[in-house]
């Protein structure tokens, strides 16, 4: 029985193991700690030191200078897409714009209207609405008119302002079917001018115009015996540079 309590006795730690051991320990913690914040330090140094150069300071440089570039030019572009895009539209009768010059021959008017009599009468007829934030009346004198290749016509809208106050207007056309845009020639017409209507005023606008002659001879124009003019009145006011600017409905 002496001889179990002595081995026993001889398996407990002695006084003072236990302290060196958690020295031990707390100094290799300690050692490892500070290898961890110096790798982690180098590291830092090695990720920030690229910013700091010369080269990548003068490709940030170029960068904003890029991008600078492109906000201004688009800016640019909006505000100069209006006039280009109804001077486009006016001069190739793209997107069922009317045309303001002739196909064939010069660009002489008188030189153009000479009515092709033996050809079919066509069928012109008229549609005319406003944005939503317009309050206006707006409306075509007529619904339709049946006039020659090469005869001129006259057409009138009435426009009534509803508002409490005076109002600007800008109206935008349009050609059904689009393909006869280019022949569609408006000789005087106000749109894409500026329309001011006094509170409560109502004023009549007049379109006078003709469908050039060479629309009897193009063979796409076979089968279409009627058009229609469509006007679409928004409301518009000058922007800080005088320019005048449709509002968005």
């Amino acid at each position: 029985m002496i001889s179990r309590s002595i081995s026993s006795w001889g398996r407990l730690p002695l006084p003072g193991s236990s302290l060196r051991l958690s020295a031990q320990t707390n100094s290799r913690c300690m050692d490892s700690g500070r290898r961890f914040f110096t790798r982690n330090s180098v590291l830092s140094q090695n990720i920030n030191a690229p910013f700091n150069t010369p080269q990548s300071q003068k490709r940030n440089a170029s960068t904003m200078y890029y991008t600078m570039s492109i906000i201004l030019g688009t800016v640019a572009l909006a505000y100069g897409s209006v006039p280009l895009y109804k001077m486009i539209c006016q001069q190739t009768g793209w997107n069922g714009q009317p045309s303001t010059t002739h196909r064939g021959g010069d660009n002489d008017t008188a030189s153009r209207v000479k009515p092709v009599t033996d050809a079919r009468r066509l069928r012109i007829t008229f549609n005319g609405s406003v944005s939503d934030v317009l309050p206006w009346k707006f409306t075509p004198q007529q619904r339709e008119v049946r006039v020659l290749p090469g005869e001129t016509a006259l057409a009138f809208f009435t426009a009534t302002n509803k508002g409490p106050t005076d109002i600007i207007g800008v109206a935008t056309y349009s050609v059904t079917p689009g393909q006869v845009a280019p022949y569609f020639s408006k000789i005087q017409c106000f749109c894409f001018d500026e329309q001011k209507l006094n509170a409560g005023e109502s004023v009549d606008m007049p379109v006078f115009f003709f469908i050039d002659p060479d629309f009897v001879t193009d063979p796409n124009m076979k089968g279409i015996d009627t058009i229609t003019l469509s006007y679409t009145f928004f409301k518009a006011r000058y922007d800080d540079n005088g320019v005048l600017t449709p509002l968005p409905a």
